[in-house]
């Protein structure tokens, strides 16, 4: 009896983590259990750049309306995207449009 309960304790000290997980609650293969699903970046338009809104207008027209920018940038899905804060203060994470100026996207946190 005490061979087969030993043999048990063996088998089940080997397991491998992918399957019972780590102590912070993340499995071994991938993202935190507690994480929510990816967001991905909305595509915005098809126009070329040289039809798009300047960078630095939209920056000033974004300004304009309350927002601190923390980061601008263009996004593969041919977006303006920034990063910041609202008039509260509150996060904000923003995708507009660069040819209309339209907000696309927006979370808020």
């Amino acid at each position: 009896m005490i061979r087969r309960a030993s043999l048990v304790l063996s088998i089940v000290s080997a397991a491998p983590l992918a399957l019972i997980g780590s102590a912070w609650g993340a499995p071994a293969w991938g993202a935190p259990a507690w994480a929510g699903p990816a967001w991905a970046g909305p595509d915005c338009t098809t126009e070329p750049v040289d039809r798009w809104i300047p960078a630095e207008t939209m920056r000033q027209r974004i300004a304009a309306q309350g927002y601190r920018i923390g980061l601008f940038k263009t996004t593969e899905g041919r977006c303006y995207e920034i990063y910041g804060r609202d008039k509260d203060g509150r996060r904000v994470e923003i995708y507009f449009d660069p040819v209309s100026g339209a907000v696309v996207k927006s979370s808020v946190r």
